[in-house]
C-alpha cells in the first residue's frame, strides 16, 4: 500500500472515530424511568411518544431517555426510594407510597375524597397539589405533574361486593399504606400489604383471596385469568406522580431543566387525554375476558362511605388541620 493510500485510510479512520466520539460525547444527561406497569400500558405509551421524543429532539441528543417498565427497577417503594437516593431520575408511583416518607401524603388516599377525575385534578393542580408539592424538597424529591392510574375497585374470587359486609373474611391484597389497611379494617375485610410484584402469584396460588386496583392495571396486569369478580367501588382515586430527584434536576442546565419541565407538562396533558377512554376500553375487556363485572349504584355506595367516614378523623392528626382543610374544600 502506498503512502497516499495510507494516508487517506488513517484521515478516514480519524473522521470515523472523531464522529464516533462526538456522538457518544453528546450525551450529558441520562433519565431512566422506573414504572411497575407494562410497556403497554398508558403511562408507558404516552412517555414513549411524548416524554422520550420531546426531551430527547428539544435537547438535541444531550439528553437521554431509558425506560424500565414491568418493574424491572422493583416496586413503587424501591422506586421511590431510588429515586431518592438518585440512582434513578425519574419515577412514575402511586403516591400511596409517599405516604411512607411523609404522612401527609396520605391525604389523596383517604377513601371517597374525589367522586370525579375532574375534581381530583382541579385540587391537585390548584392549592392541595402546592402544598404536597412543598413537602417533597426536604426529602429529596421533585413534583414534575400528577396522572391517574384510575379509580381504584375491588376484584375477588368469593362473589360480587355489593355491601360492606360482602368483604367480611376477604383476604384482600392491599397496598403498604396505613390508610388503606384502615379503611378496609373497617369494611370488614383482612387486609393484606403485600408488594405488587408479588401479587399475580398470590392470586394465583389462594394466598390471597383478592385485591384492589383501577381497570387497567387489572387488566395489564392479567388478574382477570385469576380473579372471577369485579365490583365497580371506586374507593379511592389512584394518583400517579412524575417523581424525580431534586438534586438531579437542580445539576440540569437552565435550557435542559426547562426542557424536562415542559416535556412533563406535555406528557401529563396527553396522559389525561388518554386515560379516561383507556379506562373505559379496559373495562369492557375485563367482561369479555369472563370476570363478572357489577357496578354499585349511589345507594349501595352510601354504606361505604358511612363505614369509612371516621377514618378522616382518625388520620387528621397524622395529615393535619391545614392539609384536611384543603382536602374538605376540594371535594365535590
Amino acid at each position: 500500500m502506498n503512502r497516499r493510500k495510507c494516508f487517506v485510510l488513517l484521515l478516514v479512520c480519524t473522521v470515523l472515530c472523531g464522529t464516533a466520539f462526538s456522538a457518544g460525547a453528546a450525551v450529558e444527561y441520562t433519565i431512566k424511568v422506573g414504572s411497575i406497569v407494562s410497556e403497554t400500558h398508558p403511562d408507558m405509551v404516552v412517555m414513549k411518544s411524548t416524554f422520550v421524543p420531546y426531551v430527547e429532539g428539544k435537547s438535541e441528543g444531550r439528553i437521554k431517555v431509558e425506560l424500565y417498565p414491568n418493574g424491572q427497577l422493583g416496586g413503587d417503594r424501591e422506586l421511590t426510594e431510588s429515586v431518592q437516593m438518585g440512582t434513578l431520575q425519574l419515577a412514575l408511583p402511586a403516591t400511596s407510597v409517599l405516604g411512607g416518607f411523609d404522612k401527609r401524603y396520605q391525604v389523596l388516599d383517604l377513601p371517597f375524597l374525589f367522586t370525579t377525575r375532574e375534581a381530583a385534578f382541579e385540587a391537585l393542580d390548584g392549592e392541595l397539589g402546592a402544598k404536597l408539592n412543598s413537602l417533597l424538597p426536604g426529602k429529596g424529591f421533585g413534583c414534575l405533574g400528577y396522572i391517574e392510574n384510575g379509580f381504584r375497585h375491588i376484584t375477588n374470587n368469593k362473589k360480587p361486593i355489593t355491601q360492606p359486609d360482602d368483604l367480611k373474611g376477604i383476604k384482600l391484597r392491599t397496598m403498604e399504606n396505613a390508610m388503606h389497611i384502615a379503611f378496609f379494617k373497617r369494611l370488614g375485610a383482612n387486609p393484606t400489604p403485600m408488594s405488587f410484584g408479588e401479587l399475580y402469584t398470590a392470586l394465583q396460588q389462594g394466598t390471597v383471596d383478592g385485591q384492589e386496583n383501577p381497570f387497567t392495571l387489572i387488566y395489564e396486569s392479567k388478574f382477570y385469568e385469576v380473579q372471577k369478580y369485579v365490583s365497580a367501588t371506586g374507593h379511592v382515586f389512584s394518583v400517579v406522580m412524575l417523581l424525580t430527584n431534586k438534586k438531579f434536576m437542580d445539576s440540569l442546565p437552565d435550557d435542559l431543566r426547562k426542557i424536562v419541565t415542559d416535556a412533563s407538562a406535555a406528557f401529563v396533558k396527553e396522559h389525561r387525554r388518554v386515560m379516561p377512554g383507556a379506562e373505559e376500553e379496559n373495562m369492557k375487556v375485563l367482561q369479555q375476558s369472563g370476570m363478572e363485572l357489577n357496578e354499585l349504584t349511589p345507594e349501595q355506595k352510601k354504606p361505604f362511605l358511612e363505614a369509612t367516614a371516621p377514618v378522616y378523623q382518625e388520620f387528621e392528626a397524622d395529615l393535619t388541620k391545614e392539609i384536611m382543610d384543603l382536602a374538605r374544600k376540594s371535594q365535590k
